[in-house]
């Protein structure tokens, strides 16, 4: 008589228990095989190696780092709105 009991306390946990694989082996069985799958999309794989190929080889792999030129460009910037530019600092004169 105990495990009626037990079965009804763990009912939740025991039709997840059940359901989940069940779910993951009917989705591995309709699913299409990872070969399938290569042969479908082996072009858009091989086009998109050899534009990888050509960017590293024509742009240079020494231009991909551009971590020196954007120092310079943000000091530049920063340096510029540091000084401040004379014409906006000057008070406005009153007229009245």
């Amino acid at each position: 008589m105990d495990i009626p009991k037990k079965f009804l306390q763990y009912r939740y946990q025991l039709t997840i228990a059940v359901a989940v694989p069940l779910f993951f082996s009917l989705l591995l069985y309709s699913a299409p095989r990872i070969v399938t799958i290569l042969a479908y999309f082996w072009p858009l794989f091989a086009s998109t190696t050899v534009f990888l190929i050509a960017i590293i080889v024509f742009g240079g792999v020494a231009q991909l780092s551009t971590e020196t030129h954007g120092e310079k460009a943000g000091k530049r910037l920063l340096d510029y709105v540091a000084a401040g530019r004379p014409e906006h600092t000057e008070e406005h004169q009153n007229f009245e």
